[in-house]
């Protein structure tokens, strides 16, 4: 039956939900709150220097096919994909960098320059991770995690064991490799993932799968160019997209939700499905007595990380390849600034994204477009001229590295960070990826996709399941439709 469904932000979830469900023959519109789609996937132009403003690793193509094919259509049929080689540098102290090449029998030689006997185990490490990766999209990725039944099956408990959920990838990568240069290479995913290394579990070393594997990628326009296309395929299904109206009420009536109020408009609904922030949503936009957890509950979850972030236009080229990680300084000093002790750091790892390197449309002639995110802890208050001092630190190191001169060839200096997150994205204490990939934040022990009290009120996007990331944004998208499907049904 034919149903009314307004989607609550257009994020990559709530637009490949909005897809699906459209599909199905339902009538979906999308609200957001912003002038224009895509959630995070934006773009900063200024100068002539265009700067993808949120996410930039193109990890798990796979996935990504896998959601265009719903639809009979494939990536390319809206962009192109580029294999980044080396798909990204990491700078270790004293200026020593070691790049992470395509081709997989030169990777294992730079590991054995490294430590011997480590080429051998890296093909035993990624083995492993294969099958996990394998396991993991077939049997449990796409799980609704409604209840720890859905699990309860022969044939997934016989793989529970092989996917390490109870071991931390800090052990599990130092059963296989000693040099600390390694170990942090291999460790970086998780911080990605939201969580320090020795709280993640082994099972997600199904990243270094998809990152030494099924490579780096960066697609033709940009990130943006992905929130394009799923927004494509969704006015393909028909789709109604509404901007600039950001939802102040979920009207609920004897446990249902009857109503969607925005700013200047009011919507009747028989199905609502949030892709805003969850807690933004449970605090903000449903009486208390409809939600399905409790401020406490959210001031107990493990935050991912938020970020402080710079967009650099420089009227000079640079030596640094497209993507590049800067772990020069103390490793566990910086994890512990954003986990234990949540406090600004002192001399951050950081990254960097230099997009002209792959696309010379983001920068003028002769120039380039760099993107630099430090990760930092959620929550944090800034301090007076605290972004200045993190800018010139940042670009100290740079040149340090390059051996070239890069401040007096700035002509573009933006910033953004946890005040721009929440006045943006409505995001819980700023964070930038959502909720941490923790053994007790996994699966259905992660917010629930459906409300218990609404019961037509779903929610999708980086703080339920299946996580944080693009490719999990598409996955949760899928599991929602499909839900309200079965329920509905």
């Amino acid at each position: 039956m034919k149903k009314r469904i307004t989607i609550i932000g257009s994020g990559l979830a709530g637009m490949a939900c909005a897809a699906y469900l459209a599909k199905e023959g339902h009538e979906v519109q999308v609200i957001e709150k912003n002038r224009t789609y895509g959630g995070r996937l934006q773009t900063y132009e200024e100068n002539g220097f265009v700067f993808d403003s949120g996410p930039s690793w193109y990890w798990m193509p796979d996935l990504f096919e896998s959601f265009f094919a719903d639809f009979q259509k494939k990536t390319s049929d809206y962009y192109s994909l580029k294999r980044l080689d080396p798909g990204y540098r990491v700078y270790f102290e004293n200026e020593e960098y070691f790049d992470v090449p395509e081709n997989y029998e030169k990777l294992k030689s730079s590991f054995e320059n490294i430590e011997s006997g480590s080429s051998y185990a890296l093909d035993k490490f990624l083995k492993d991770a294969k099958k996990k990766y394998e396991i993991a999209v077939k049997n449990f990725i796409y799980k609704p995690s409604l209840s720890p039944l859905e699990y309860i099956r022969l044939d997934l408990i016989k793989h529970l064991g092989r996917l390490s959920i109870f071991k931390p990838i800090s052990k599990h990568i130092r059963e296989f490799f000693k040099d600390r240069r390694i170990i942090q290479m291999l460790e970086f995913p998780s911080l990605l993932l939201g969580a320090k290394p020795s709280k993640t579990p082994a099972l997600y070393s199904i990243m270094n799968y998809a990152d030494i594997a099924l490579g780096t990628w960066y697609p033709s326009g940009g990130i943006r160019s992905v929130a394009t296309a799923i927004h494509d395929v969704a006015i393909e299904q028909g789709v109604k997209f509404i901007f600039d109206e950001p939802i102040e009420t979920i009207h609920t009536e004897n446990g249902k939700a009857i109503e969607v109020i925005s700013s200047r408009n009011s919507y009747n609904v028989d199905i609502v499905v949030a892709n805003a922030d969850y807690q933004h949503v449970e605090s903000r936009l449903i009486e208390k007595k409809y939600r399905n957890y409790s401020e406490s509950y959210w001031n107990k979850r493990t935050i991912s990380p938020s970020a402080l972030l710079f967009y650099i236009g420089i009227n000079k080229k640079i030596n640094l390849p497209h993507h590049c990680l800067f772990f020069d300084t103390n490793f566990k000093e910086h994890v512990k600034d954003i986990y234990d002790d949540p406090r600004w750091p002192e001399a951050p790892l950081f990254y960097t994204s230099c997009t002209s390197k792959s696309d010379p449309n983001v920068a003028p002639e002769n120039g380039e477009a760099l993107f630099v995110l430090i990760p930092v802890a959620p929550g944090l208050k800034e301090k007076t001229k605290s972004r200045e001092i993190y800018f010139n630190q940042i670009i100290d190191r740079i040149e340090t590295v390059t051996g070239e001169e890069i401040k007096d060839h700035i002509v573009v200096n933006k910033s953004y960070a946890h005040e721009e997150f929440i006045s943006d994205y409505n995001s819980y204490k700023g964070n930038a990826y959502g909720l941490a990939n923790t053994l007790f934040q996994t699966a259905f022990l992660k917010p629930r996709i459906r409300n218990n009290k609404v019961r037509n009120l779903y929610y999708t996007g980086q703080l339920t399941v299946p996580g944080p990331g693009m490719p999990p944004a598409l996955v949760s998208g899928k599991i929602v439709a499909d839900q309200i499907s079965k329920d509905f049904n």
